[in-house]
């Protein structure tokens, strides 16, 4: 089984520790904080237009702002349980792929969550760094899938032979309902 180059492996490994700790530091910094993260103009902006979006009012704000935190902490914790897993691989030689992909499909939810906000009040500086961490989290998979087309070149054979060893000698491949 041939494995992916050193390079891919750690561009993934690159991204899933960029979300491992900005993600996480940034979530610690919204549930810390008294007022989850509202008073930071900046970082509020997304909880500010999705509020505005569904006509949220100062709880329900407090709220919204009180889910993003805890979104971006389980995102970072998926993240870290796969850097976790990436240096267990050194050791085992085997990956667990759809840890990354969850925390990849998270942080595509949350990103188109936040960028419409951003792009329906035309606040463009806000809606390119969500588009970053949305094309960060595309060539994450992109770099998943040419491992994976890697890790798969010799498996089919493998599982064939795997196969014809479990079957029974006289056992025929077609058995009629009865």
């Amino acid at each position: 089984m041939r494995k992916a180059s050193g390079f891919v492996v750690a561009m993934i490994l690159a991204i899933a520790l960029y979300y491992t700790l900005f993600w996480g530091f940034d979530a610690l910094r919204i549930l810390t904080s008294p007022t989850y993260g509202l008073e930071d103009v900046w970082r509020s902006q997304v909880v500010f237009g999705v509020g505005h979006m569904f006509g949220l009012g100062p709880t329900g704000l407090i709220k919204l702002a009180a889910f993003f935190g805890v979104m971006k902490l389980a995102t970072a914790a998926v993240f870290a349980v796969h850097v976790a897993d990436r240096l267990r691989a050194m050791v085992r030689g085997t990956v667990e792929g759809e840890i990354l992909e969850a925390g990849l499909i998270m942080v595509v939810l949350l990103s188109i969550l936040a960028v419409a906000p951003a792009l329906w009040s035309q606040n463009v500086e806000l809606a390119r760094d969500l588009t970053i961490q949305l094309l960060l989290a595309g060539l994450a998979a992109a770099l998943v899938i040419i491992e994976r087309s890697y890790a798969d070149v010799d498996e089919p054979q493998e599982a064939a032979v795997e196969a014809k060893a479990v079957a029974p000698r006289n056992a025929s491949w077609f058995s009629p309902w009865r």
